[in-house]
């Protein structure tokens, strides 16, 4: 937007043309500020994930329906678009928030989800052995979705103190916080989401500078509490034997993988795949074999690319960030994010024990999709950049000026 032509748009209307580089409005600034290529990508993940879900609609609805004519074959299709329907606004509402706003919504947010989450193993609704989701029918969430993008931003906040008051011990609260979170995760039982929170405040540590040596520390811990879980807790005894000695019931990662490699590197295209119908979780868990089996290795490594092009642009932008409140509230989200895909795809190919873990932006679900918008939504306001700032001085003067 030139300067003349500004001039003109007021003279004509007297107003200044909307979206320019000259509009003022709240709405202006957000759309110059905002990471348009972070935008981009994520829209691109949505499309794939409503095209995967479409593919593994009709798989899902045979197997949940026992082979009955009880779901349309699009039937997760059209739910998925509902979610999204009700994600998307809000990953903008969110984007558009104040950093300051953001952060104190964040840190109340999480007191609430932290509540609903010890609520849950005692007024849970059980799926399979496990309290996962609270409430009722259509109203029912899982708490720890929407605790992780949540509880990132409030350790970041956490530790950002530490640079004000050396003195404060907040790697112990942190610790102490991260550990009260597992065992109530723990409890339902989700050792999926309990391996998530631990991972999250990990690289929050490492991401704050810790020494090697503490770092080093951590990890002998860690592979200390591996064993005792090996040892003392069924759930992670069960899955650590079934992917190490192939041992127990491996129906399930053994179904992802020949699904997987069904399709060969460019698959069998739309709705011909058949390996999917024999595959548990074929909308959620385990709807990347559906993408391998119907549109090929090559669209695996294309979404995997997409995954690993939004961590790097995040990591990237924060190179030259001052705040560290910011660059630990967007690095730690991108990290979530990241290992979150990586997780998934790793239980897919085999390559790590089944977690029962989504794949963002492209499994179906509700609480999933509605809580990964809300923290893509906080990526895009922390990460929300002035655009005169990298302008020469002439023109920041002429602008501040105006």
């Amino acid at each position: 937007m030139t300067r003349s032509t500004a001039i003109k748009g007021r003279l004509r209307g007297g107003k200044r043309p909307r979206l320019g580089r000259a509009d003022t409005s709240a709405l202006g600034k957000w759309f110059w500020e905002i990471d348009l290529v972070l935008v981009a990508l994520v829209t691109v993940l949505i499309g794939c994930g409503l095209i995967a879900v479409a593919a593994a609609s009709p798989a899902a609805g045979v197997r949940y329906s026992d082979g009955a004519v009880q779901f349309t074959p699009l039937y997760y299709f059209y739910r998925q678009l509902v979610w999204l329907l009700a994600g998307v606004p809000v990953m903008f509402l969110v984007s558009m928030c104040p950093k300051d706003m953001a952060r104190r919504l964040c840190l109340v947010g999480a007191a609430a989800c932290f509540v609903a989450l010890a609520m849950t193993p005692i007024l849970g609704h059980q799926v399979n052995g496990a309290r996962r989701w609270i409430g009722a029918g259509a109203a029912q969430v899982q708490p720890s979705e929407f605790l992780k993008p949540l509880y990132v931003v409030s350790m970041a906040w956490l530790f950002s103190l530490k640079q004000h008051d050396r003195s404060l011990p907040v790697v112990l609260i942190s610790g102490v916080a991260t550990a009260i979170i597992a065992a109530v995760l723990m409890k339902q039982p989700d050792f999926g989401q309990t391996v998530m929170f631990l991972l999250m405040w990990t690289a929050l540590l490492a991401l704050t500078g810790a020494p090697m040596k503490g770092l080093f520390t951590l990890a002998a811990a860690g592979v200390g509490v591996g064993v005792l879980a090996y040892l003392f807790y069924p759930v992670a005894t069960l899955r650590i034997n079934n992917f190490i000695y192939q041992s127990g019931d491996t129906y399930q990662v053994d179904s992802a993988r020949r699904t997987l490699l069904h399709g060969g590197l460019f698959g069998t295209g739309p709705g011909a795949g058949t390996a999917k119908f024999h595959l548990p979780e074929p909308h959620t868990d385990y709807i990347f074999s559906v993408i391998g089996e119907e549109f090929g290795l090559i669209a695996c490594i294309g979404i995997a690319l997409i995954y690993m092009a939004i961590v790097v642009r995040v990591f990237v932008k924060l190179l030259d960030e001052e705040d560290q409140f910011l660059t630990l509230a967007a690095a730690g989200l991108a990290t979530q994010f990241g290992a979150q895909a990586l997780i998934n795809m790793a239980v897919n190919v085999q390559l790590a024990p089944s977690k029962g873990m989504t794949l963002p932006f492209i499994s179906y679900g509700g609480s999933s999709m509605i809580a990964l918008c809300m923290g893509f939504g906080l990526l895009l306001a922390f990460t929300r950049r002035n655009p005169y700032l990298t302008r020469s001085p002439y023109v920041v003067t002429w602008n501040k000026s105006r």
